[in-house]
C-alpha cells in the first residue's frame, strides 16, 4: 500500500502560487528572500492543523452534541488557575 507523505515530510519540490504584490513585499520583509519557502510552508502546515481541528471537533459535536460553554469556561479558570482552590492547592 503506498502512502502520501504527511504534511512537513516528503521530498521538497517547487510550486507556482499567485499572491498579491503587497502579501509578497510583506513577506520578503519578514523572512527575506530565502526565507519565504520555509515561512509558507510553516504557515501551510499550521492552518492544515487548523483545518483537522475544526474537523475533529465537529465531527465530536455530531456525536455528543455541542459543547457545553460553562463547562469550557470552568475548565479555563482552572486552567488559568482563577479559582480560589487552584492558589491554595499549590
Amino acid at each position: 500500500m503506498v502512502t502520501s507523505p504527511a504534511p512537513g515530510e516528503g521530498p521538497v519540490r517547487p510550486v507556482s502560487v499567485s499572491l498579491h504584490e503587497g502579501t509578497i513585499a510583506a513577506l520578503k520583509a519578514r523572512t527575506g528572500k530565502r526565507g519565504m519557502s520555509a515561512y509558507v510552508e510553516a504557515l501551510i502546515q499550521r492552518q492544515l492543523e487548523r483545518d483537522r481541528l475544526h474537523e475533529l471537533i465537529e465531527d465530536a459535536e455530531a456525536e455528543h452534541g455541542p459543547v457545553d460553554q460553562a463547562a469550557v469556561e470552568a475548565k479555563r479558570a482552572i486552567l488559568r488557575s482563577e479559582t480560589a482552590n487552584s492558589a491554595d492547592a499549590a
